[in-house]
């Protein structure tokens, strides 16, 4: 069975940088995984995350999706393919819940009762009764409430692969845990392959299935959270696990 996303030997600079933003990055995922990517903001990991879908084009390598290269897609319909969550959302205002929720399936023609049946099923999966939310617009929303939004429209053709790209990075920490256990029981029953970026070590951790390290455009180490925490590849992995086991100290000595 191909795997759900491979790179080869992936490197991509940006103009007028003095080093790569990804530099000669292979990993693979398969399908049904959950992989959380780790790092400092400019390490790579949305680099790496936006060549997935096209946004970005890689300067050399293959990324390859369920056996085919994404560079032969047409890079539109590739999109529609795959889900795609990031930090601001990016809901249409003027646009109502459902008719946010609705518009990849529209523009790949569904059919208009299909349209309303599958905007009711993820709003319910979202924990928002479609009778009460469907016809509200997004700043009638709490941001925890639009984040699911954003999470239900990035599902709405039900797509093989979910990119979510720091999405609980602007929510409060109480709501924040809340949508990640919620996240977790969604990948769980959909089996879909998520790739999750963020910079939080302890949100990589709780949600990733495996979990890759990156700095300066490398992957340094592409394990499980207990592998990395038990043998951390090198000294920058190493004090990244340091940092969490301090903040885990530091609440000890209140019980």
């Amino acid at each position: 069975m191909a795997h759900a996303i491979e790179f080869q030997n992936v490197t991509k600079r940006f103009r007028g940088s003095s080093r790569n933003a990804v530099d000669s990055i292979n990993f693979t995922a398969e399908e049904g995984e959950f992989i959380t990517i780790l790092g400092s903001s400019g390490c790579g990991k949305t680099t790496l995350l936006k060549m997935i879908n096209r946004l970005y084009e890689p300067d050399a390598g293959k990324i390859i999706l369920f056996g085919e290269d994404i560079a032969s897609l047409d890079p539109v319909k590739l999109r529609r393919r795959i889900g795609y969550v990031i930090q601001q959302i990016g809901l249409f205002p003027h646009i109502t819940v459902g008719g946010n929720i609705a518009m990849v399936p529209a523009l790949l023609k569904w059919e208009k009762e299909k349209i309303e049946s599958r905007i009711d099923q993820l709003l319910t999966m979202a924990g928002l009764a479609p009778e009460e939310y469907k016809n509200r617009y997004p700043a009638q929303l709490s941001g925890g409430q639009q984040q699911r939004v954003g999470l239900a429209r990035a599902l709405a053709a039900d797509p093989k692969i979910m990119l979510l790209d720091e999405p609980f990075g602007a929510i409060d920490s109480i709501t924040r845990a809340r949508l990640q256990q919620e996240l977790l029981t969604l990948h769980q029953d959909m089996k879909k392959t998520f790739l999750f970026v963020t910079h939080d070590i302890e949100e990589a951790f709780t949600l990733g299935t495996r979990v890759i390290i990156m700095n300066e455009g490398h992957i340094l180490q592409f394990d499980t959270p207990e592998q990395i925490i038990l043998h951390p590849a090198d000294e920058f992995v190493a004090s990244l696990v340091e940092s969490a086991r301090a903040k885990e100290r530091f609440w000890e000595k209140f019980k």
